[in-house]
């Protein structure tokens, strides 16, 4: 069996019911995985498990919350009690909001590093913990080019996927003598169904565009082969990284 199958292994996505994380339950499912794509919308979830068994892989249909860690206690026990155990765990879940930030009101600074930073750390926990008691697993986080390097007006977004890079370090660190592994995965600009306005026609759009050498956005798929080799063992001494998959647009400097 290559290095690369995902043959026999039990995935859990959270916020994998559309977009990137769509792209990644499929495309988990499709290297042999059963995947469960989970999010708070259970027609989201429905659809994405139709999806999944259309592959011929199993899955489940549990909505979860990362705000909500018993709601993540009852994914885990329910993955655990359909297949036996969880192999894989990708965070996909987030939300960003454009506000300038002198004037980001507290509530919803809060808001977001509680879903894009404390989500992840509760999941990272809940599915950590049955990890560590089996002694093996992957653990894959989204990070962003927010991470490395500002864009304007989304400071909470930015600091909250700069905290993710660090907490995939932190837990790498802590976790990897007992057979966890943890990475992220920072994704640059990608076209997807909430983004494709602002991509398509606004200045914003054509400055990231500039911004990218390879002179377009990427598409969802193209994260697959990533998020495929980190949770593989192809990756097993692969372990706190953060994989930039970006079309060029941190290397760049000036495009013409």
């Amino acid at each position: 069996m290559s290095s690369m199958s995902l043959n026999g292994k039990v995935a859990v996505v959270t916020g994998g019911t559309s977009g990137i994380g769509l792209a990644l339950s499929l495309g988990l499912a499709d290297a042999g995985a059963d995947v469960i794509a989970t999010a708070r919308r259970s027609q989201q979830v429905d659809e994405a498990a139709a999806a999944i068994e259309a592959r011929g892989r199993r899955t489940l249909r549990q909505v979860s919350d990362v705000c909500d860690r018993v709601s993540l206690q009852s994914l885990l026990q329910a993955a655990v009690q359909a297949f036996g155990k969880v192999d894989i765990l990708i965070n996909c879940a987030g939300k960003i909001k454009r506000t300038p930030t002198l004037t980001q009101p507290e509530a919803e600074w809060e808001d977001i590093l509680n879903t894009n930073l404390t989500g992840t750390l509760r999941a990272c926990q809940v599915f950590g913990a049955h990890m560590l008691a089996n002694r093996s697993g992957r653990i894959v986080n989204i990070a962003s080019l927010n991470s490395f390097v500002a864009l304007k007006e989304v400071a909470a977004y930015a600091a909250s996927k700069a905290a993710v890079m660090s907490l995939t370090r932190s837990l790498a660190v802590e976790w990897s003598r007992d057979g966890v592994t943890v990475n992220a995965i920072a994704p640059g600009v990608f076209r997807t169904d909430l983004n494709a306005t602002l991509l398509d026609s606004t200045p914003r759009g054509q400055e990231l565009l500039m911004r990218t050498p390879m002179g377009r956005f990427g598409r969802t798929e193209e994260l697959v082969g990533a998020a495929v080799y980190l949770a593989s063992d192809a990756a097993s001494f692969v372990t706190g990284q953060t994989l930039v998959v970006d079309g060029g647009f941190l290397a760049s400097g000036v495009n013409q």
